[in-house]
């Protein structure tokens, strides 16, 4: 299908208004939030009053900053139900992150919530060109993680065919978007490159295949890798945002039209940008912590959840809500070798500029005595499985050099054959192994 753009009346009228009129139902949303978070959930009353503030003192939306910040371990000490602001029979469906680091993060949504969910996701959809009748495949995983329902609600919502295919089965994926041919995939971009692989592997194109749009998210991706998974797959690529804590996906998502940073739904979530060591606010245009407050949510209102994901605030430009940069990476995933700050995506971007190589990459962090060190494991496509040793090893060099230059890090590096490097066949890529933990 072509790439659509909407027509003006296309649109809800929320997402052309006036910055008066998206600032007033903010404010007038946040303070009924701040409200049902003090009266329902303990937790928030003893936290405002530790910090002496009440939900009247917020008059305005900069007077936000007054009160704390929400994080992981809030939810985790509050396990399981702990945050809820209704009863828990009021709770129509539960999700969970995965708890590898310790408990699980839950979360609860009322039937509202699942309806206003659906419909953000529909509207995520329609940013990236969906329609009804299109046909979706989710290959985002199902279950506790919000991926797969998510996205399934929603493009049911905007009345789309859901092919509901989870994550894995990598060969069955392929045949199906042969056989049924959808317009639309709705999956990680590090599966969608498995997916690549995948279709070059059966001797298929994978430019050839129906899909005109990806919608990408659950993972920090670069505009190097938008910009090989468009020339592979012959898609449009868009970002799609959320996290569970928040909502799910469906929190901010990119126009195919600009594809220019995820539109944040400013109308359900108040976004801020933080300065990760000192929790001050910082202007629009500034890096730092994206914090999220919730403004419509019943089961689990969230007030300044710290996502430890480093981003910018932008101007508006296709809708009228301000949009995110880039994930440029995790507060709490930075890596610290040597005095040096290094972020997997850097390294990304730059695995990403030779054409030999596939595109999927591990850092392994370890330790030589006192000093920290960092191996770059990268891998030829299939194309370059024939390239000689000396290339390899010029490859090699050069790969080092830029790393050096561009990060300010010294590496080892590791060029392998393809398929050598562990696939992700059901969540986010795991693109580092720091050895200095064990």
């Amino acid at each position: 299908m072509p790439v659509r753009t909407p027509a003006p009346g296309d649109l809800e009228p929320i997402e052309t208004a006036s910055r008066d009129e998206i600032t007033a139902l903010q404010l007038q949303r946040l303070q009924a939030t701040l409200q049902r978070a003090y009266d329902n959930v303990p937790h928030y009353r003893n936290a405002f009053d530790q910090a002496g503030v009440h939900p009247s003192d917020c008059k305005s939306l900069a007077d936000l900053a007054k009160f704390p910040f929400t994080g992981k371990k809030d939810l985790r000490d509050h396990y399981p139900f702990g945050l809820f602001a209704v009863p828990r029979e009021q709770v129509v469906r539960i999700h969970a992150s995965s708890g590898t680091t310790g408990k699980p993060t839950v979360v609860g949504y009322t039937q509202n919530d699942i309806d206003t969910w659906a419909h953000l996701v529909a509207r995520s959809i329609r940013a990236a060109g969906g329609r009804r009748g299109d046909m979706v495949h989710v290959a985002y995983g199902y279950g506790l993680f919000t991926g797969g329902l998510g996205a399934h609600y929603g493009a049911e919502k905007l009345g789309c065919t859901v092919v509901p295919m989870s994550g894995g089965q990598t060969e069955k994926q392929v045949q199906l978007i042969t056989d049924f041919q959808p317009d639309i995939i709705m999956v990680t971009p590090s599966y969608m490159q498995v997916l690549i692989e995948e279709f070059r592997r059966q001797g298929l194109d994978p430019a050839a295949m129906s899909v005109s749009v990806g919608i990408f998210g659950a993972e920090p991706w670069t505009e190097a890798m938008r910009t090989q998974i468009q020339a592979d797959a012959g898609i449009k690529a868009v970002d799609i945002y959320g996290l569970s804590e928040v909502m799910g996906p469906g929190v901010a998502s990119e126009c195919v039209e600009t594809q220019d940073g995820p539109v944040v739904w400013e109308d359900h979530f108040y976004p801020e940008i933080i300065d990760p060591e000192t929790g001050a606010v910082l202007p629009d245009g500034s890096e730092g912590e994206l914090v999220f407050t919730s403004l419509t949510k019943e089961a689990l209102p969230i007030i300044r959840y710290r996502t430890r994901d480093l981003t910018r605030l932008l101007p508006p430009t296709a809708r009228s809500f301000r949009r995110m940069g880039k994930i440029v990476g995790r507060s709490d995933d930075m890596l610290i070798i040597r005095g040096v700050n290094v972020f997997p995506t850097q390294i990304e971007e730059i695995v990403l500029q030779s054409p030999k190589l596939s595109g999927q990459y591990q850092l392994v962090v370890g330790r030589d005595g006192p000093l920290d060190t960092l191996q770059v494991r990268t891998e030829l496509n299939i194309a370059s499985l024939q390239t000689p040793a000396a290339e390899i090893d010029e490859l090699k060099r050069w790969l080092q050099h830029r790393i050096k230059t561009l990060v300010g890090v010294s590496t080892t590096i590791e060029v392998l054959p393809p398929d050598s490097i562990e696939r992700t066949l059901t969540g986010k890529a795991r693109r580092v192994q720091d050895l200095r933990k064990n």
